[in-house]
């Protein structure tokens, strides 16, 4: 291998995709992949992976869905962010309220996108993270402004959205690595904070105020 080729393959953007939704991962990893100044160098389908493949490869960049299977996506940047504190994460999702954009970037991540858009505006948003830059178009900054304010802390949405997958106290402490009567004691407040009784009521809140999605 010459020289230049060497280089021209350490100038390359190196990739880590997170998404648990194989074809649209798939779609990525191709679009990316077929960019000059890209490279893919792992993809996985869960935070708890993300995690462990970025401690292998020390990506240039990740791109994260929001809505996974077990730890999820805000969870995911925050652990990210606390161990690499240099992670650039940018977010691709299906899912962009105001509140979760405002999230997401309030946990590190440096870009966001929504999977409806152009996919030329997530290689741009990949390219303008690797160099530095923040990326939220427009749209995005526009809800981020008329979002209406949780009022829960991010473990506490953390762990409501944990409930609304259908997770028991006991799964969720083991999900988020902490004691069964802490998640209790989030509960609890989660319940005094959106002036409900029962775990039900307070999904149907937090959804009506766009706090989760249910999926």
């Amino acid at each position: 291998m010459t020289s230049t080729a060497k280089t021209n393959r350490r100038d390359k953007i190196r990739l880590l995709v997170v998404d648990d939704h194989m074809v649209m991962r798939m779609g990525l990893v191709y679009a990316a992949s077929a960019q000059p100044d890209m490279q893919v160098i792992a993809e996985v389908e869960s935070g708890e992976e993300a995690i462990e493949a970025y401690r292998v490869h020390q990506p240039d960049v990740v791109t994260l869905d929001l809505r996974m299977h077990g730890i999820g996506g805000l969870a995911t940047i925050r652990a990210l962010r606390e161990e690499f504190r240099t992670a650039r994460i940018v977010v691709f999702s299906n899912y962009a309220r105001g509140e979760e954009v405002y999230q997401a970037l309030k946990a590190g991540a440096a870009g966001f996108v929504v999977k409806n858009m152009n996919l030329t505006q997530l290689l741009d948003a990949i390219r303008r993270v690797h160099a530095g830059e923040k990326y939220v178009p427009p749209e995005l900054a526009m809800r981020m402004g008329e979002r209406t304010l949780s009022p829960l802390s991010e473990r506490e949405t953390d762990v409501l959205a944990l409930i609304a997958k259908g997770n028991s106290n006991k799964e969720i402490a083991v999900t988020l690595g902490v004691t069964e009567g802490t998640v209790k004691l989030h509960v609890t407040n989660i319940l005094s904070k959106l002036e409900v009784n029962a775990r039900t009521e307070a999904l149907v809140v937090a959804v009506q105020r766009g706090i989760i999605d249910i999926v």
